[in-house]
């Protein structure tokens, strides 16, 4: 299992590297005025659907469903089952998306209102979201193709075709000068890398024979059974992208900048979610899914601890980062060309409000496995839809005080209570065990996150006035200054916490 986790890891590591030069390039062209707003709305609205139809609701469904079938039915059935979902989800992405591209305006209207005082911004924002909204469609059958090739142990294609995204908007921007502005240019990239995603995944489905045909539907009981936690996963995805839908709404009526400053904190938030949580939680689900269905609970429970473990292991050195010097890594990374210091301020503060909820972020998904495994989609969605009403709330009581740096405190608050409530059912329920070595565990994994923390903040404290007599990369060196430290302070204080033997029971499990 940790295998194919670095295998899925390694190449969302790669692309979130990639991601921070497109970003980087992003920052330097379009800045964090009313082209790189518009964009950013662009951008948010297909992978808001893409979240509540593809990676979010249907794989939860999917995944375990696909699973089912192929080990009591065998590879035939599992290829017929594969159809008809392919032929439904195809033709209800077609629809969305036609009607999607027709009333764009009043859709946009809806999403992002602030921008009826600018209408610059809202008419650019209408054109830029007709050009990236058909992502949505091959998106979705990239997730059924890579849900597919997970079950079958293959993680590698699916984890690296987000890079084409950022490899297609790095070359777009750098033809900028062809396009209207450089807003077009991004959004081209978006549909490109589209395409080039799909491409990948049907390439290495069709090369395992499983590349789904048009089937008529029927609904027979393995269709059924997958509508069946599709419905529970679907209202507790969109519960969650509600949350985000009102970041965007109440965001288009704060200054400009404001929905960049969010863009760009969550783009770094996102990267520990990603290269960690995300992708033990990918390589979970159908570990956790063959194990029930062979009998094997005990193995089930082990494999979950494991995650559980390993997570944290890799989350709490971004954590005490994002908290103690989110300034010193925004300015690093982002500060030159249109996006300046201030820009970097203003981000670097919504990322350490992201950072209160960092480890639930990155937990969830291994927390749901338990539940998906089990084909239960319904009771992750109460604890979701209880984090959801939390974070909306708070973050119309905190925004007129705190701008955006409100919403990513809604934010962090919501995933909290998600986590702590999907974990008090699972334990309710017998699919987990609080017991004192996952005490200890999670004792030990939060000193080493205060030292770490401690030596960060001291660091970048002490050596200021030194690099300030730099005569250029300051920022970039008291960044690389901060990630030495770093991995020095918490490779000494994990080795003295947990000792030899126990990293290696850590690894190993």
């Amino acid at each position: 299992m940790l295998r194919r986790i670095f295998t899925v890891g390694g190449f969302t590591l790669l692309s979130r590297i990639t991601g921070f030069a497109r970003d980087i390039m992003l920052a330097a062209i379009l800045g964090a005025g009313p082209v790189a707003d518009a964009f950013f709305v662009a951008l948010r609205l297909p992978n808001h659907f893409r979240a509540i139809f593809a990676e979010g609701a249907f794989n939860a469904a999917f995944v375990p469903a696909y699973a089912h079938v192929s080990g009591e039915k065998g590879a035939a059935a599992a290829g017929l089952f594969a159809n008809r979902i392919f032929t439904l989800l195809f033709v209800t992405q077609a629809v969305l998306l036609v009607i999607a591209l027709l009333f764009m305006p009043q859709v946009i209207a809806i999403l992002a209102p602030g921008f009826a005082d600018d209408p610059q911004r809202g008419a650019l924002a209408v054109e830029l979201t007709r050009i990236t909204f058909p992502y949505l469609l091959l998106i979705t059958l990239v997730t059924l193709y890579g849900g597919m090739l997970n079950v079958m142990r293959r993680f590698a294609a699916a984890a690296a075709a987000p890079i084409f995204l950022n490899l297609s908007m790095m070359m777009a921007l750098s033809l900028a000068a062809f396009f209207p502005s450089a807003g077009h240019a991004a959004a081209w990239g978006v549909l490109v890398a589209g395409v080039l995603e799909f491409l990948l995944l049907a390439q290495d489905a069709a090369r395992q024979k499983i590349l789904p045909r048009f089937s008529w539907p029927k609904l027979d009981e393995d269709v059924r059974s997958f509508f069946r936690a599709l419905g529970p996963a679907t209202l507790g995805s969109m519960g969650t992208q509600i949350a985000l839908f009102a970041d965007t709404i109440i965001a288009t009526f704060l200054a400009a900048g404001a929905l960049s400053a969010l863009y760009y904190a969550d783009r770094l938030n996102q990267l520990p979610i990603g290269v960690i949580g995300i992708a033990i939680g990918t390589v979970l689900l159908p570990e956790m899914s063959r194990l029930l269905t062979s009998g094997d609970e005990a193995g089930a429970k082990a494999s979950q601890r494991r995650a559980f473990d390993f997570t944290l292991l890799l989350s709490v050195p971004f954590v005490a980062a994002f908290l103690t010097v989110p300034d010193e890594i925004m300015r690093a990374m982002f500060a030159r060309g249109a996006f300046t210091k201030a820009d970097a301020l203003a981000a670097g503060s919504t990322l350490a409000a992201y950072a209160i909820g960092l480890i639930p972020f990155v937990l969830i998904r291994s927390a749901v496995a338990t539940f998906y495994a089990r084909k239960d989609t319904a009771t992750p969605v109460k604890a979701a839809l209880t984090g959801v009403a939390v974070n909306v709330a708070l973050k119309f009581a905190l925004v007129g005080s705190l701008a955006q740096v409100g919403l990513a405190l809604a934010t962090a608050v919501g995933a909290w209570i998600n986590l702590l409530l999907v974990l008090g059912f699972a334990v309710r329920y017998g699919y987990l065990e609080l017991d004192r070595p996952l005490l200890r565990s999670l004792l030990k994994f939060l000193s080493a996150g205060l030292l770490l923390g401690a030596a960060l903040w001291g660091s970048a404290y002490l050596a200021q006035p030194y690099l300030a007599q730099l005569p250029a990369f300051r920022d970039e060196a008291a960044l690389a200054l901060l990630i030495v430290v770093g991995a020095v302070v918490y490779g000494a204080a994990i080795f003295t916490l947990f000792g030899l033997r126990g990293l290696k029971a850590l690894i190993r499990g």
